[in-house]
């Protein structure tokens, strides 16, 4: 992993091989860090973060859920974000914010433990590399998606993805490239760590939240994007057999952007190759991103 030289930890800027943290962090014991994963975006007027806003909105969200009170504000931890952009002389990168209990205390409660919060920026390019393009093969995971009455489905926290990474694993091992995950009425839910989309007879047809999904800040963008075009938005549960018959499909997320998927359990998705709605989304998605839409300059955060 490429690093940039600096992270923020707790208000200062430090070295990245400074950035340590005890091996009895209570959030490193019991799974309790609550993150967030934000791309920064080269554009025309310079480097630019791709809807930050929201991002922070859904940190602070997530952590509410679990009673963890973040001792930054968000406007606080926004001013970070672009100061360490400015302070790196990032161009591009993907963005790990994340909020954390100290080592006061190995018991399970963590009232009276520190909270720390740290910002780190990372070199990463396009999660499945040239297979945006290309698009991925995808299997149905034997695990579920968790169930919303047992943890919060809809908070990034981390213990919550000891699930998506039972289903990446799988996936991985059995020479996929991705899982894709049901929830436990069956329906499909999402993968690791993407939301996904189908495409039938023109029409966008996404999951519910009650699906178990993470509400992605990336597939209420694509939502809209696709709106604007004139193209039509579903959101209903989606039965496994209709990912088979289904004309396109695609994983969205911060990592994966707008990425195809041209197979499920051995099944090729139509042709087998990125569909045309699917090229359609991805061409627009990326001219957002690179600020050359100016509709949605509202969602892009200038480094200055």
């Amino acid at each position: 992993m490429k690093h940039f030289p600096k992270i923020w930890l707790n208000g200062k800027f430090v070295r990245f091989e400074d950035a340590k943290i005890h091996v009895l962090c209570h959030s490193l014991q019991y799974g309790n860090a609550i993150f967030e994963g934000i791309r920064c975006y080269d554009t025309d007027k310079g480097p630019a973060v791709f809807r930050l806003r929201e991002h922070l909105n859904r940190l602070f969200n997530s952590a509410k859920a679990y009673m963890m009170k973040i001792p930054y504000s968000k406007e606080q931890l926004r001013e970070a974000t672009l100061a360490l952009m400015r302070i790196n002389k990032v161009k591009e990168c993907y963005i790990r914010p994340i909020v954390f209990y100290g080592h006061e205390s190995i018991g399970l409660e963590p009232e009276g433990l520190s909270t720390n919060v740290a910002i780190i920026p990372i070199h990463w390019g396009h999660y499945f590399g040239e297979k945006i393009e290309k698009g991925v093969r995808t299997k149905i995971s034997s695990w579920c998606r968790i169930n919303p009455l047992i943890v919060p489905p809809q908070s990034k926290c981390s213990g919550n993805y000891a699930n998506s990474l039972l289903a990446k694993i799988e996936a991985t091992k059995a020479g996929y490239d991705e899982a894709i995950m049901q929830n436990i009425s069956g329906y499909i839910a999402e993968g690791p760590g993407e939301n996904v989309f189908i495409v039938r007879q023109g029409k966008l047809i996404t999951p519910p939240v009650h699906a178990g999904i993470l509400i992605g800040v990336t597939r209420d963008s694509v939502m809209r994007i696709a709106r604007d075009m004139g193209i039509d938005v579903i959101i209903r549960d989606i039965p496994r057999e209709e990912l088979y018959i289904a004309d396109e499909a695609f994983f969205t997320g911060t990592a994966a952007e707008i990425t195809p998927i041209v197979e499920v359990d051995d099944r090729r998705i139509a042709d087998g190759k990125r569909g045309p709605v699917t090229q359609k989304l991805q061409s627009k998605f990326f001219d957002v991103l690179k600020g050359k839409d100016e509709r949605y300059y509202e969602w892009l955060e200038f480094v200055g």
